[in-house]
């Protein structure tokens, strides 16, 4: 077996587990298994897969494997996998784990509920694995059948890239990528999952109400009885007295009024906390990517001007790339001076996720400009 053949056993495999995965993670999350998390580990072997893949492609070419696009998609593609895998480490960390039996409306046995938080408290739903693992295969679903033969050859470094720059210059933007697509992605998620949600991150609960027992006293106008419920309003759970005026049918419907307010109120709270998750799981990772891409954008303007004596071009990646950087800055600007929460800055993360699609894979398709070298042909 030669290592053309190992490596395309590597990138078959890659795909294959991918896949894999993704299913497993949907399944998990659709059917509400409590089981061992299957795409977690799929998803490690992806990654190994991937790695070895570049580095025999790394071996047998001399050079890093970023010669062409065939092997930025793979590198893309092992770089979504790393940042997938540092999201669920970083969840499943976490004291409060928010599973999907948490968000159900229609167990009101208190006790039934505590035994299935007990349960799941033991096993990590994989939302995060559900959400990004798509992306990664379709990376390398892209680079594996929709490029030519000869363009996913490893070969000899064009003149421009035969330089100690292009470890880093690349390398650092491809991982901005990567983590900018997690981060908007989570930002992405945010809004659908808040889509029918009022929430506001600026007080410690949400601004979506809830039934209270307050409400309740209406079903009872008459002073005395209202009199009565209003003391009650405070309280969590049924009072153990009832007063004499109640029929049996009457107590009955009030101890079933507040035991729904509660479990609608828990409920709310599961949900306002998931979605804190979503939105500061992005906010950190879009954190990371921004950095990245500043250091990468830097690294190419000082490399541009030794290969073509020029910092800046205009050319279509260097325009696309500034336009990316500009979408994240503003997202960084009003979480950290203006201190936006919520829907406002993921709106913003959910364009720049369009912006950095285009500015790695759509510029492609122009066929023009200094970084020709990853063209379709």
């Amino acid at each position: 077996m030669n290592i053309l053949e190992i490596e395309n056993f590597f990138g078959n495999s890659s795909f294959f587990l991918l896949f894999i995965s993704m299913i497993s993670y949907w399944i998990i999350v659709a059917f509400h298994l409590k089981t061992v998390n299957f795409g977690r580990f799929l998803m490690i072997g992806a990654n190994f897969c991937l790695l070895s893949l570049l580095i025999l492609r790394w071996k047998e070419s001399g050079h890093f494997p970023l010669s062409n696009l065939y092997e930025s998609l793979m590198f893309l593609s092992w770089s979504l996998s790393t940042f997938h895998l540092i999201l669920e480490n970083i969840e499943s960390n976490r004291e409060n784990n928010f599973k999907i039996e948490n968000f159900s409306f229609f167990d009101f046995s208190k006790k039934n509920q505590e035994e299935k938080n007990l349960k799941t408290n033991q096993m990590k739903q994989p939302f995060l694995g559900s959400l990004t693992s798509p992306t990664v295969l379709f990376t390398n679903a892209f680079a594996t059948f929709s490029l030519p033969i000869e363009m996913q050859h490893s070969s000899a470094l064009v003149p421009a890239l035969q330089s100690n720059w292009l470890m880093m210059h690349v390398t650092v933007m491809i991982l901005s990528y990567s983590a900018l697509i997690c981060g908007s992605l989570l930002s992405i998620a945010f809004l659908i999952f808040t889509k029918n949600l009022n929430l506001n991150f600026n007080e410690n609960e949400s601004s979506l109400k809830v039934p209270s027992s307050e409400d309740l006293v209406s079903v009872f106008p008459h002073s005395e009885k209202t009199k009565y419920f209003s003391s009650a309003s405070g309280l969590t759970e049924p009072m153990e007295g009832t007063p004499a005026f109640l029929s049996r049918s009457s107590q009955t419907y009030l101890k079933t009024q507040l035991s729904c307010e509660n479990d609608f109120s828990r409920t709310n709270s599961f949900k306002t906390k998931f979605a804190e998750t979503l939105d500061n799981l992005s906010y950190r990772i879009l954190g990371i990517g921004f950095p990245f891409l500043t250091i990468g954008i830097l690294s190419g303007a000082v490399w541009a001007n030794e290969a073509w004596g020029s910092y800046w071009s205009w050319d279509p990646k260097e325009t696309w790339a500034l336009a990316t950087w500009f979408v994240f800055a503003i997202y960084l600007h009003t979480r950290l001076t203006k201190g936006w929460r919520g829907k406002k800055p993921a709106l913003i993360a959910s364009l720049g996720f369009i912006v950095v699609w285009i500015c790695f894979l759509g510029v492609n398709l122009l066929g023009e400009g200094l970084h020709s070298y990853g063209f379709f042909k």
